[in-house]
């Protein structure tokens, strides 16, 4: 029997049936609803680049002794910084750029997101063929750029990302679309459901984080205030460099909050060799004139309160305990339960963060800027270590009765 509730489906909705959701004959022939994908993929990806194109040439023309603009120029330009957003390394000057502009990946999953819920069926047939498109379309632009070995591979895999967030979650925004338990269902039916619970608490664990962490920034951007100020004034970019400046700021934020979340974490993160930034200490050193880089944390961040900045990692990861439990038939639940749904929980939150901190992270060039960004597997470990101690501290308690008082039968007001 199995120990997590059952969720009613609503009256107010039309039902629908999990073949449906996988493209099955009851929304359209096969070819329609493959169609449809690809359709959206080619939205998607002329909508991204031509956004790209935009503000490639908008720098051009603000470049100082810079007349017309080669539009041959503007685009091979505009496609490496396309490619660089979906996390293919490009060279620029004899200098090999891997540090991702995670800014310009989200456009590209945002403008995937709203073409596949405009123009999509939502069945997986579509998703899977816009997914393979939009990997073929990266690797072959990569390959046009002189793009070779394992990089290819890596914009294909980036490719994968995009197209697969920006199209599952463009599919299930749309009204007719299956819910997300129905898929997972379907697709992830052999994983037990304490299991699948515990990723679906470790999700809402990377939410919250992700939270704590653009809150974290946002207050580093305020403190920074002044600092950033002084660097823009010395650059004195004019109106069209200050509309680049502002742009190349916005794609590189994304960067700054996940380094925020390795700082809350406790392990920090580094902008150039031999930089440290925790709550422990701050190491620093000559940095590129760059407003964004105001906003970095100084010595008035490490010490005192800032030492238990780590808690607010188990405070998510308490949270997330809730929230599973709730999901729990009390009376059911073993101590194996518990402990599965702890570890998936756990697993998530740090296979999330790894991921997300191995992005976030790269170099400009050989030189001092060859490291910037956090340890992604030691973050992952670390947060996945606070998350566990969260969740499972909660889970123990509630499974104990301690916090329901009836010896692990919770009452149902």
């Amino acid at each position: 029997m199995s120990t997590t509730r059952s969720t009613p489906r609503s009256a107010s909705r039309p039902p629908r049936t999990v073949e449906a959701a996988m493209g099955g004959p009851v929304l359209g022939s096969r070819v329609a609803d493959t169609m449809s994908g690809v359709w959206a993929v080619v939205q998607s990806v002329v909508l991204s680049f031509l956004l790209v194109l935009l503000l490639t040439v908008v720098a051009m023309l603000g470049a100082p002794g810079t007349g017309d603009v080669p539009w041959g120029v503007a685009t091979g330009t505009a496609g490496g910084v396309w490619l660089l957003g979906h996390g293919v390394p490009v060279t620029v000057g004899g200098t090999t750029v891997t540090l991702v502009p995670l800014g310009v990946g989200a456009l590209a999953v945002f403008c995937t997101y709203v073409c596949a819920k405009r123009s999509m069926i939502p069945v997986a047939p579509a998703v899977l063929a816009g997914t393979a498109l939009y990997a073929a379309t990266t690797t072959a632009v990569a390959a046009a750029g002189g793009v070779r070995g394992g990089a290819l591979l890596t914009a294909a895999l980036g490719g994968v990302v995009v197209a697969g967030v920006g199209l599952g979650t463009g599919a299930l925004a749309q009204p007719e679309a299956p819910r997300v338990g129905e898929v997972t269902e379907v697709l992830f039916g052999w994983v037990p459901p304490v299991a699948r619970l515990g990723v679906r608490a470790g999700a809402l664990a990377t939410a919250l984080l992700l939270g704590a962490a653009a809150l974290v920034t946002t207050l580093w951007v305020l403190a920074g205030r002044a600092t950033a100020g002084d660097v823009l004034a010395g650059l004195a970019p004019g109106w069209i460099g200050g509309v680049v400046l502002g742009v190349a700021q916005l794609a590189l934020l994304p960067n700054l909050v996940l380094w925020a979340l390795a700082w809350l974490a406790g392990p920090g993160f580094a902008v150039g060799e031999g930089t440290a930034f925790t709550v422990r200490d701050v190491v620093d050193g000559p940095l590129p004139a760059f407003p964004l880089l105001g906003a970095l944390p100084g010595p008035s961040w490490t010490g005192g309160a800032s030492l238990a900045a780590p808690a607010a990692v188990v405070l998510c990861g308490v949270v997330a305990g809730w929230f599973a439990w709730r999901r729990l038939e009390p009376t059911l639940v073993r101590w194996s339960d518990v402990a599965w749904v702890a570890g998936a929980t756990a697993v998530t939150a740090g296979v999330a963060v790894a991921l997300l901190q191995r992005w976030a992270g790269g170099a400009v060039g050989a030189g001092r800027l060859a490291e910037i960004g956090a340890h992604p597997l030691l973050v992952a470990g670390v947060v996945a270590g606070e998350v566990l101690a969260g969740v499972g501290g909660v889970l123990a308690v509630a499974h104990s009765g301690l916090l329901t008082g009836r010896g692990g039968e919770r009452g149902r007001g």
